[in-house]
């Protein structure tokens, strides 16, 4: 290998010294890359800006998006987020359940209808009142004898009690007699056309009912037999018993099964005239409400 005249020559490395004596320029060479590191960074502070720019610009598309959004009403709202006020109907479409002012009348009274003729209009007569051939009050059963009806009152009676009855205005007496074990009760109901009578009636009540025989009952409280009597009202209805023994033993106070048996019956004709009263009182709440 050969080597020109005046030495090695270094190519394109760089500018040569003072002199140009083939040695490099160190200090043209530090400022050409200082001048590089300037310019790169120079870059990277402007692309770093546009980025920010970029980043800003996307931002507040977004923000004017959902402002945008929000303005839309009740469907742009978020999942979960409540309407507002003003969002609401202002009213609703079902209807409002509305009231009479006017109260309904009280339901009748059953006693009206058994208080005065003019609205007891029911059958008077003693299969109304005594219907079947027994009578079962708790655990005893007491076989219906002989039954009777007429208007002639004062003819059921026996004593005083028949004179009171036609003064007061008595219209019609039932009765009907109940046996069991021996010991038989006569039972009448009195009927008048108002509730004043028939208390009356009861108020002044002296001698008695009648016994009524046959049916399998033989005659029972007369000629002078000791029996118990009693006498008792409720609306136009005045009733009587008169109760004792079939063999014609006279009834004392400790004979518990006669006192047993007339109450029985009294507590039945009590039963069935208020049950008459209830019947006819509800036919007319019926007609009322219809």
């Amino acid at each position: 290998m050969s080597f020109g005249q005046g030495g090695p020559s270094w190519g394109p490395a760089g500018p040569a010294g003072p002199g140009n004596n083939g040695t490099p320029d160190w200090e043209a060479l530090a400022e050409a890359s200082e001048s590089r590191a300037r310019r790169k960074k120079w870059l990277l502070i402007g692309g770093g800006a546009l980025a920010t720019a970029a980043v800003a610009a996307i931002v507040a598309t977004a923000v004017i998006t959902a402002n945008s959004n929000h303005s839309d009403g009740a469907a742009g709202k978020h999942a979960g987020e409540l309407p507002s006020a003003s969002a609401l109907p202002s009213e609703t479409t079902e209807p409002e359940p509305s009231f009479s002012s006017v109260a309904p009348p009280p339901p009748p009274d059953p006693k009206d209808y058994i208080s005065d003729a003019k609205k007891d209009r029911l059958p008077v007569t003693v299969n109304a009142f005594y219907p079947g051939k027994t009578l079962t009050s708790g655990d005893r059963v007491y076989a219906k004898g002989a039954t009777h009806s007429t208007t002639r009152c004062a003819t059921t009676t026996q004593g005083a009690l028949g004179s009171i009855l036609t003064a007061n205005g008595c219209d019609q007496v039932i009765r009907a007699t109940y046996s069991r074990n021996g010991v038989a009760v006569t039972v009448g109901i009195a009927v008048f056309k108002t509730e004043a009578q028939a208390k009356k009636t009861a108020q002044q009540a002296s001698g008695g009912l009648a016994s009524l025989s046959g049916s399998g009952v033989p005659v029972f409280c007369r000629d002078g037999a000791i029996c118990r009597r009693t006498a008792n009202s409720y609306g136009r209805y005045a009733y009587f018993t008169v109760g004792g023994f079939t063999s014609g033993k006279n009834v004392t106070k400790g004979d518990k099964d006669v006192y047993a048996t007339g109450d029985d019956l009294t507590n039945f004709t009590f039963r069935q005239i208020r049950h008459r009263g209830e019947v006819q009182a509800s036919a007319a709440a019926d007609i009322t409400t219809t």
